[in-house]
């Protein structure tokens, strides 16, 4: 699947469930806590949780974490650029042009 069929898949997937009806704001907590659990997941990765009321994980279990974490951020900065018709080729060359500028590469 490329980025592009991805992008639409999420679109189909979201509307179908009524997630793509809330509010940017409430999408934008969403992609805010989403992104937290990133970062705990890379926590646990890199240095464990350290917590007595967790059992340690292996570390393929906690890499499948941060990947499903990942994805969790990903699909709602589609639904973001979705919003705005905004298609990520457009976001990945866009990006691309501006650190290119940036630091002359």
């Amino acid at each position: 699947m490329d980025v592009t069929e991805f992008q639409q898949w999420i679109k189909e997937y979201y509307e179908t469930r009524g997630w793509s009806e809330l509010d940017i704001f409430i999408r934008i907590g969403f992609l805010a806590e989403e992104t937290g659990e990133v970062a705990r997941a890379i926590r646990s990765l890199e240095i464990g949780r350290d917590r007595p009321d967790e059992k340690d994980e292996s570390y393929s279990r906690n890499k499948q974490e941060l990947t499903e974490e990942l994805g969790d951020v990903l699909g709602n900065l589609i639904i973001i650029a979705n919003k705005y018709d905004i298609s990520l080729e457009e976001v990945f060359h866009a990006h691309k042009e501006k650190l290119s500028k940036r630091y002359d590469v």
